[in-house]
């Protein structure tokens, strides 16, 4: 392994195109920028907000909470045996395995240690998002201002490793983004993607005459197989190279008896794209979203003469799918007997997680009239209001359902009703205790949110 182990070393600050591309070269089979995180503390200060021993201005934007900070840094999927540990070392070795260079060496390179807080140039125009899209909101994401952010997603980093040089690598991280709760929703999850990148001898060297064939053409248009500059047969083949991979991947996790099938969607940086769903316990159920990447995307990485693809999956999905978690609160949990379940010698021996004991939930409702929306502005988000329930409640809160959405017929003002379900992973919560917490989020409702209560 190659790694830096100078403590101060945040990898945001690295620029990898001044990297020499002998490093790679050399050590392309497991490249990991490693520091002592844990012992940098992430703080919330008046003028400032101090992320990993970076410190960073605020300003309007600025959302990130004491809660969601406390966890930049844990790293859950590099922690050893950890469920998630285990699911990124199961891909990992598979990778390892199945692609070798001439060399003897891996094809695929791994970073699984990358510094969570990038530009939003990184996150969103990197990646062909263009300003206005609904995924930039502030009330979807964590800003530390308005040019600095907590990744949404791992593809943050996509345009600086393709700018180093490197045509096949895997990138795992925690990424972070506002949502609902429930037991399969968390404002920090984590993610696994991998590229990879042709050349045009690379594509067409076991196809007949492929001397023959390119990877581009002039004049030709967008249609939902290609992109215009690429040539039908070059897609065809980076297509079938993508889903031949996923397919070996996902059949190694879960089986050879698994069945699969594709669909078609649509996402910025990729054409076509597509999801894979897998047949689960009698429901189909989507793992993971990938396609070709947009070439627009590679020619401004400085590899205009090549073509790629991408995808990215969702370890907690997996994990919880493979190891029959039922709640993806305890991926964080400190609790022995959950991570005692995982300590096992060899990452594929198969794991049925014995669920803790099982304690009684406690339901409470809240109802508050919405403030009026100010021009042009969204005085009131759902996800404001999780976020307010999550920073109080924290893990005592399993979910929040929204149960009511009136509107009253003589003011037009508008009210909702929410529904609290209390339930601690490792204890009994008493009526008591859970009132105490419902109050503190009926008052943080009225004077952080604007909103008026009916209680």
């Amino acid at each position: 392994r190659y790694r830096h182990t100078t403590d101060m070393l945040l990898f945001y600050s690295i620029q990898l195109s001044t990297l020499p591309a002998h490093l790679f070269a050399c050590h392309s089979h497991y490249i990991r920028f490693s520091t002592d995180r844990s012992a940098l503390q992430s703080v919330i200060g008046q003028n400032s907000v101090e992320v990993l021993g970076q410190s960073y201005p605020r300003d309007d934007f600025t959302n990130v909470t004491p809660k969601i900070l406390a966890m930049v840094g844990r790293n859950l999927h590099n922690q050893s045996h950890h469920p998630l540990w285990l699911i990124k070392e199961r891909i990992k070795a598979h990778f390892y395995s199945a692609y070798i260079r001439r060399s003897g060496t891996p094809l695929f390179s791994v970073y699984d240690n990358l510094n969570p807080v990038v530009t939003v140039e990184q996150n969103f125009d990197s990646l062909l998002i263009p300003p206005g899209h609904p995924s930039r909101k502030r009330g979807d994401n964590y800003y530390l201002n308005r040019t600095m952010m907590l990744r949404a997603h791992t593809s943050a980093h996509q345009s600086e490793l393709v700018k180093s040089g490197l045509d096949a690598f895997l990138l795992a991280g925690d990424v972070y983004r506002r949502d609902e709760i429930d037991t399969s929703h968390y404002p920090v999850f984590h993610q696994m993607e991998g590229v990879r990148l042709f050349s045009n001898h690379e594509l067409f060297s076991k196809v007949q005459n492929g001397e023959e064939l390119s990877l581009f053409e002039c004049g030709g248009q967008r249609t939902p197989q290609k992109q215009e500059t690429h040539t039908l047969e070059a897609v065809k083949l980076v297509e079938f190279d993508l889903k031949d991979t996923l397919t070996r991947l996902i059949t190694h996790l879960f089986g050879e008896d698994l069945e699969i099938r594709w669909s078609d969607c649509y996402f910025p940086f990729t054409h076509p794209s597509f999801e894979m769903e897998v047949r689960f316990q009698g429901n189909w159920m989507e793992v993971l979203g990938c396609g070709v990447m947009e070439q627009e995307l590679l020619n401004s990485a400085g590899a205009g003469n090549k073509l790629g693809w991408a995808f990215g999956l969702g370890l907690e999905r997996l994990a919880m799918v493979l190891y029959s978690i039922p709640d993806i609160r305890l991926f964080w949990s400190q609790d022995e007997r959950f991570f005692k379940q995982f300590r096992v010698q060899d990452i594929h021996q198969p794991i049925c997680f014995q669920p803790l004991s099982k304690f009684p939930p406690l339901h409470n409702d809240i109802s508050f009239w919405l403030p009026e929306s100010r021009e042009g502005q969204e005085s009131f988000t759902e996800n404001d209001f999780y976020e307010l329930v999550r920073s109080i409640g924290g893990e005592m809160v399993e979910k929040v359902s929204l149960v009511d959405d009136f509107i009253h017929p003589k003011t037009r003002r508008r009210s909702q009703c929410y529904c609290i379900i209390y339930r601690h992973m490792e204890r009994t919560l008493t009526q008591q205790e859970v009132r105490f917490i419902h109050k503190q989020i009926e008052r943080a409702a009225e004077t952080e949110l604007g909103v008026q209560g009916r209680y």
